[in-house]
Formats: structure tokens, C-alpha cells, sequence
């Protein structure tokens, strides 16, 4: 005790050594830095316009903290998604005895179903889902609501009848969301004064049976899926989540009653700074929403799954990392339950193995990271807290902007809100295709060797479907889509050519001068091309305009990429260039070529590659001259 005093003493005496530097001490460093450049280019903007400085002080005043709805542990959950009710059973009960602290039970045609799914909503299928899972110990299950799947919440209620399970013991979602499942498959049974009334009664049904957490979900996933922004995200889940309320409320249940029965669900994705301040903000708004209603606010229910929009088929090992971020943010934001996308989730129903590292990625996050320990730990951070802020009053304006279209339903039905998200998915996949907006293993450092891994049933689309009955409302939908797929179909297009050929297409890397000069261009240019499947082959260090063009003969490739320095290019581009178009090559040159830009196209040169560049639509255009 005495050592740990003097410890303390002597840390005190050494902080009081270093002065703490002031903001105008900082800025100008930045200043220095920066040569004279504008400090604006140190501010990042979400595709909603916050902006994010680089730094922020410690925020001045306290503000309402964001804390779970049980403090402490937020709940583990395993994914249900197989097909098959034995098989998705069996993997259910694994999740559970490894770790899991409740199932995620996932329909086909449901919000979350990927590619995956339950194919039944039968008692049979119900009764084998369900065998030898505990549902009396209180775990978290989580049920998605689909449209093809009708049955599923009588079902359920019927089998924890047949178990002697009082419901009030359970810990069972329903997660009835007819607003999310519309803005999905762009139907709804009937206008939502009927589609209200439905709801309502279902509602009230499940409640009335003893089951309480849950009943419905305020989903925001698809907005996220679909390529939507925060702002946008927070908007749909509290206008979806206030109709719900209105509706139970319309329909014979008190305010207070109606509000415990609502709970939200957000999309988590690898932006750690955006992604903390949207669940801490959902808290927020909810409250607001609660305090307006005449209601003391009480902690939302909230529930988290990794984001489908962040993974990617292609270097899925990636997906794990991005898996780690997302589970951490919705972790410090707040979540109540969280749910890992499997690493492979992308090329179909994960098995064993990928399942596994799921779970481990939220049980090391817990037991060895221990962040659950704190509650809302970014309470009081400057940056955290503006960010918050921000995201509030925007998701507050597009709110009230939904509200003044009449609500959700009305918007949804004009289409005005899908048509605001389709613009900001527009601006979303122009960066993609430039790589401005990087999604590593896809348009950025791609390994064209990689070898797939292996799931238990390969990815259907049709599962992501559901019919819309006779007479149904349409309205626009908003389609789930991952930011990597154009990459993947054009890496797809280059697997189909080497299967029949036996060989990718390839682009010679014509590289001029030493390796110092051609170096990071040549490694840049590799990147580009494989990022669509053009494999790249280095050609040797040579001043040899007629070695370069042998080596260019024998790899067999139909593309040659100029790679060098802009000091090199000056003098020895347009020769080579000159010399390869003679050999026949189709070429394109790494970097922006500036005043050389004439002189090249005239030597033969047909595009150039950089960084900001169209990679995409320059990629699907050499796949095509590259076979």
C-alpha cells in the first residue's frame, strides 16, 4: 500500500514536469504541417454534411448519458438462419454451449435474412428449432418478422404453451415491423389505417399472452443496407417506432403500456466514430420522442447486428475485423444485444467454424477487453459528444421532415424518403467506384489468389424475397446491398475467364527506370487492376526498350500499364509506349500525366490510373480489352 502511495506521488510530480499545450500551441504545429495548406482539409464530412475535426476539447457541458436498458453485459447472440429446423437447431444449441447468450432467429424473406433463412414458420418446424433450448432460463431470442413467415409468432406462442412456460419468464422478441419489412420488398398487405390496425392486434395478442420485450421493432437495418446515411437511419427507426406507437395507442393500449413494448435496431458498421454517436443518439432521440409523449424516458431497448452493407465476399477474413469495429461501437454506443454477421455470411449459411469466430469476436471484446465494464465510457469526450449532438438534431430535422409528409406509412408510399436514400446511396457508390470510400480486399489490396472458404449451403438470393399478396399497396423498395459487389461481379467475370481458359486476363507492368522510380506505381497500378481481376505481371528493371518489349511478348498479356516516376516518364514514356503499341499492347499509364498527357496519347497511351480516379468503370472497361 505504501509503494502503491509513493507511485501515485511520483506520477503526479512527473505530469506536473510537461506543461499541457493549449489549442493555438496545436494549430500552429498544423500550420506548419500543412505548409500553408487550408486546415479544411484536415475535416472529414459524413454524407449528411457533419463535420468531424480533427480534434475537440473536452466537452463543456453534461449531457443525458446513453445507458443500456439492464447496465452491465450486453447479450451475445447467436444467428439462427439454416433451412433446415434440425440442422439450424443443432447450431443454435453449439452457439449456446459456446458462449452465446441467446439466438437470433432469422426467416427467409426478413430483414436480416442475407441470402439465408428458415424456409418454415410450421408448429413442426417450430417445435424442432426450439427442442432442448432452455427458453425458460430467460434468454434473449430474437425473432425476424417476414412476410413469409405469417405463422411464426402464433407458433412460438403455441410451443412455449406445450412447454409449461409462463411467457413472462421469456425473453422473447417478436419483432413485428411491418414499416421496415415495406420499405424492404416495396408492398404492404393493405394501407397502413388497416395495416394499423393489424399490427395492433398482433401486438396486443403477443402482449396479452405475458410476453413483453420487444413485441415490435423500429428496424432501421434496411436503410443502412440499402446505402442510407446516419441521419437517415435515426429518422426511419424514430418515425417507424412513433408509428408504432400511435398505432398501439389507437388502438386501446396506454402510452405507457404501448411504449414498453417498442424496441429500435441499428445496423453496426467499421466506422467506430459514427457509429458510437448514432446508438448513443438513438437513446437521445427515443427519449425526446418519450418526453413529448408525457412519459419519464426510460433506457431504450436496442438492439445491434454488424453491418451487411461493410462485408465482403471476396478476402472475407476482413469481414472480421470489420466485425471486431462494428461489435466495439455498438458495444460503447450502448446495445443491448448484439448480433456478428458470420465472416462468410456473404457466400452463404456459415458453418461451425465461422460461427464460432463470431461468437469469439463479442466474447474477447467482453471477457479480455472487458468493455462492457463502463457504462456509456465516451460520456463526456469532446468529439463523441459533438458528434452525438450533430447527429440528434439532423435525425430530429429529417424526422419532423417524414412527420410533415404525414408520417412514415405516408412517405413511404410517395416514395419521397426512399428517393432521399437512393441519393445518398448514389454519392455512396461513386466513392466505392473510386476507392475514395475503401473496402479492404475489394477495391483496395485485393488478393486475386485467395482460396474461398467454406459454408454449409451457398448463398440464395431468393431467400432475400417475398411475394407481395393480391391487392397489396406497392411502393418503392429499398434493396440491401453490400458497397463491394460491383467489384466482386467483376472478379466473378475474371474466375468464369480463367475456368474456361485457363488463364486470368493480365496486364503487363511495363516499368521504366530503377526500382526506386517505379516502385510504388507498379505496386499501385498491381492493386488497381486486381481489384477487377486483370492479374498483373512485373516486368523486369531494364533500360531496354527491346528487352521490355520481349517480356512483355512472353507474358502473354494483351494490356501493358506504364509504371514509373513523373522525372522518368519525361523522358522514356512515350518511346516505350511508342515501342509496346507496336508489340500490339492496349496501354494505360499510372498516374495523372499532367503536361505529358498529349505526347502519351499520341504514343498509344489509351487511359490513365490514380488515385480519385473512376477505378471501376475503368476496370470493367480492361477486364473486357484484356481478354
Amino acid at each position: 500500500m505504501k509503494g502503491q502511495v509513493q507511485m501515485s506521488a511520483n506520477e503526479t510530480a512527473i505530469a506536473g514536469v510537461f506543461p499541457q499545450p493549449t489549442e493555438d500551441q496545436w494549430l500552429k504545429l498544423v500550420d506548419k504541417a500543412l505548409k500553408g495548406g487550408s486546415f479544411d482539409q484536415l475535416v472529414s464530412r459524413t454524407y449528411d454534411g457533419a463535420a468531424i475535426a480533427p480534434l475537440y476539447p473536452r466537452a463543456k457541458s453534461e449531457a443525458p448519458r446513453a445507458l443500456r436498458r439492464t447496465p452491465g453485459r450486453w447479450s451475445i447472440l447467436g444467428r439462427v438462419d439454416l433451412a433446415d429446423a434440425d440442422a439450424a437447431n443443432k447450431f443454435a444449441l453449439e452457439d449456446l454451449e459456446g458462449g452465446a447468450d441467446g439466438l437470433h432467429v432469422v426467416f427467409a424473406g426478413s430483414q436480416g435474412s442475407y441470402g439465408a433463412g428458415l424456409v418454415s414458420d410450421s408448429d413442426d418446424t417450430i417445435a424442432h428449432l426450439f427442442a432442448n433450448i432452455r427458453l425458460d432460463y430467460g434468454i434473449p431470442v430474437l425473432i425476424e418478422s417476414s412476410p413469409r413467415a405469417q405463422n411464426a409468432a402464433a407458433a412460438i406462442m403455441r410451443y412455449v404453451d406445450s412447454q409449461h412456460i409462463d411467457p413472462s419468464i421469456t425473453r422473447i422478441s417478436f419483432g413485428l415491423d411491418p414499416l421496415g419489412l415495406q420499405a424492404l420488398h416495396g408492398f404492404a398487405a393493405a394501407p397502413w389505417p388497416q395495416g394499423a390496425k393489424t399490427f395492433a392486434e398482433s401486438a396486443k395478442t403477443i402482449a396479452r399472452a405475458g410476453f413483453a420485450a420487444g413485441v415490435a421493432v423500429a428496424d432501421a437495418r434496411v436503410i443502412h443496407a440499402a446505402g442510407g446515411s446516419e441521419t437517415q437511419e435515426l429518422a426511419f427507426a424514430l418515425a417507424s417506432a412513433v408509428a408504432y406507437l400511435r398505432a398501439l395507442a389507437d388502438n386501446g393500449l396506454d402510452i405507457e403500456t404501448a411504449r414498453s413494448l417498442i424496441a429500435l435496431r441499428f445496423a453496426a458498421d467499421a466506422d467506430e466514430f459514427l457509429g458510437v454517436a448514432k446508438f448513443r443518439a438513438a437513446r437521445r432521440l427515443w427519449a425526446r420522442v418519450e418526453a413529448a409523449c408525457g412519459l419519464a424516458p426510460k433506457p431504450a431497448l436496442i438492439f445491434a447486428e454488424t453491418a451487411w452493407r461493410m462485408m465482403s465476399r471476396r478476402d472475407p477474413w476482413n469481414n472480421i475485423l470489420r466485425g471486431t469495429l462494428a461489435t466495439f461501437s455498438a458495444a460503447i454506443g450502448g446495445a443491448d444485444t448484439i448480433t456478428v454477421l458470420p465472416l462468410t455470411q456473404p457466400s452463404g449459411v456459415a458453418d461451425g467454424f465461422a460461427r464460432r469466430l463470431a461468437r469469439d469476436t463479442q466474447l474477447v471484446l467482453q471477457d479480455e477487453s472487458h468493455i462492457d465494464v463502463v457504462d456509456d465510457p465516451t460520456s463526456g469526450a469532446g468529439g463523441f459528444e459533438a458528434l452525438t449532438q450533430e447527429l440528434c438534431e439532423r435525425a430530429w430535422a429529417a424526422f419532423q421532415e417524414i412527420e410533415a409528409e404525414g408520417g412514415l406509412p405516408a412517405a413511404l408510399e410517395k416514395g419521397t424518403f426512399q428517393g432521399r436514400v437512393a441519393e445518398t446511396a448514389g454519392e455512396r457508390a461513386k466513392k466505392v467506384a473510386r476507392a475514395r470510400e475503401k473496402v479492404i480486399g475489394t477495391n483496395e489490396f485485393p488478393d486475386i489468389h485467395e482460396k474461398p472458404l467454406d459454408v454449409v449451403a451457398p448463398f440464395d438470393a431468393a431467400r432475400q424475397s417475398a411475394d407481395a399478396p393480391a391487392g397489396a399497396l406497392k411502393t418503392p423498395a429499398l434493396t440491401p446491398r453490400r458497397l463491394a459487389e460491383p467489384f466482386e461481379r467483376l472478379r466473378d467475370a475474371s474466375d468464369a475467364i480463367a475456368q474456361k481458359s485457363g488463364a486470368r486476363p493480365k496486364v503487363f507492368l511495363a516499368n521504366l527506370g530503377s526500382v526506386a522510380a517505379f516502385t510504388a506505381r507498379a505496386n499501385f497500378a498491381k492493386n488497381f487492376f486486381e481489384a477487377g481481376g486483370v492479374e498483373a505481371v512485373f516486368g523486369p528493371e531494364t533500360s531496354s526498350t527491346d528487352a521490355l518489349v520481349a517480356a512483355f511478348r512472353e507474358s502473354g498479356a494483351k494490356l501493358a500499364c506504364l509504371c514509373s516516376s513523373d522525372k522518368v516518364y519525361a523522358d522514356a514514356a512515350a518511346p516505350a509506349a511508342s515501342a509496346l503499341k507496336a508489340a500490339g499492347a492496349t496501354l494505360y499509364s499510372a498516374g495523372r500525366p499532367g503536361d505529358l498527357e498529349t505526347a502519351l496519347r499520341n504514343a498509344g497511351v489509351t487511359a490513365f490510373i490514380f488515385v480519385g480516379c473512376d477505378m471501376h468503370n475503368l476496370l470493367q472497361r480492361a477486364l473486357e480489352e484484356a481478354k
